[in-house]
Parts: structure tokens; C-alpha cells; sequence
């Protein structure tokens, strides 16, 4: 589970990256999991976009995509999903540290 200040950082290094795989009429389907789940092993931290055409929100098809892949999703805005996922074998985005509990 993110933190706030971890989610921040997140928002901020998602803002310079581009969109990367589109959810259409077709909606969620294995073709695309799969294709996320490449991604995120390839780059941790991707966006996407829900088109017009998809029969779902987008709220939706991240609750869908995090169960599917198991993932953390760090925004939400409009038709765009920023999603994370650590790779520990290959890991390029270092978290802030959480505090610790006294």
C-alpha cells in the first residue's frame, strides 16, 4: 500500500511520461492484462487512457486492472490511469521511505 507523500512522488514522475496502452471497446481482456503486466515489468510506472468507446469508467477498469495484476493505482484523472507496479529483479523507481511506527 502507497503512501500519500509516496503516491506524490509517483504523480510527479507520471507527469513527464506519455500514455501507453489505450482500453477501447473491447474492454479488459486478456490481451491486455497481458500487455500491462509487460509494461510494468518493463517500466514500473505507466499511464493509460480509457477511450470514449470502452463500455466502462475509468475508475472501473483501474479496479479491474488492480485485481487482475495486481497493482497499485496512483491516479485517477478523467480518462487516464497511472498505475504502478515495484519490479523487484529489475527496479528503476525508488519510494520515498515510510515512516516508521514508534
Amino acid at each position: 500500500m502507497l503512501t500519500s507523500k509516496q503516491r506524490a512522488y509517483l504523480r510527479s514522475l507520471a507527469a513527464n511520461e506519455d500514455t501507453i496502452l489505450q482500453i477501447g471497446k473491447g474492454g479488459i481482456g486478456d490481451n491486455l492484462i497481458t500487455q500491462v503486466n509487460d509494461a510494468l515489468a518493463a517500466r514500473e510506472l505507466i499511464k493509460v487512457k480509457v477511450l470514449d468507446s470502452a463500455m466502462l469508467y475509468p475508475e472501473e477498469a483501474a479496479r479491474t486492472l488492480a485485481e487482475a495484476v495486481g497493482i497499485e493505482v496512483v491516479q485517477t484523472m478523467g480518462s487516464k490511469l497511472t498505475l504502478y507496479k515495484r519490479n523487484p529483479k529489475n527496479q528503476k523507481i525508488f519510494l520515498p521511505k515510510q515512516k516508521s511506527k514508534v
